[in-house]
């Protein structure tokens, strides 16, 4: 293994015999070939099913981004290939997401720009308006209605419940003044005094 080597005159570093432009991608480098190392100790060439499923979820999940990884999966693609006796259709290709010509092409346009708000459409709003108007005003005119039927109640509520109460009570304050006038008439029909 190569320890990771800066040219000062240049910028750039070398790294597992490769040159990179930074040391951040250097240490990338240095790291995957940690995996590589782990991975090969670890590895039964004796069951290509096995070695299919690792070199296709390092693939998937993309593992291996420096050419330390790449020439990896190579390797193992190829072994797939000829010893492990796959079919091509069965081993899929290796991807590189790199530009290899240096023709410049236009960035891709962030997400945020891409991807915007639906425009609000006019129609809705116009409609949604006057019936968001006329809901508020028969929602105001229940409301009223049904604080004219709580004061008009003639069942005691929190609006009345004084008035009820004193009217009942000066009802039965008079029923019970009129049976009174009826029984002192009886006595002094009878002639019953006390």
């Amino acid at each position: 293994m190569d320890s990771i080597q800066r040219d000062h005159k240049s910028g750039t570093t070398s790294a597992e015999g490769f040159l990179f432009f930074s040391a951040k991608d250097a240490a990338l480098a240095k790291t995957e070939q940690k995996k590589v190392d782990y991975l090969e100790a670890r590895m039964d060439y004796s069951k290509p099913e096995t070695i299919l499923r690792v070199y296709q979820k390092a693939i998937e999940e993309r593992i291996f981004k420096t050419p330390v990884g790449i020439v990896y999966l190579k390797k193992l693609q190829d072994y797939l290939l000829k010893e492990g006796q796959m079919k091509a259709e069965q081993v899929p290709p290796i991807a590189l997401y790199q530009y290899y010509d240096n023709e410049v092409r236009p960035q891709p346009e962030p997400a945020r720009k891409r991807i915007q708000p639906a425009p609000v459409r006019q129609e809705k709003q116009n409609v949604a308006l006057p019936i968001s108007i006329i809901l508020n005003i028969l929602l105001v005119i229940a409301i009223l209605a049904m604080f004219v039927i709580s004061f008009s109640a003639e069942q005691p509520n929190i609006f009345n419940y004084e008035r009820a109460l004193t009217d009942r009570y000066s009802s039965w304050e008079q029923e019970l003044q009129e049976r009174e006038q009826v029984v002192r008439e009886k006595e002094l029909e009878l002639h019953i005094s006390e």
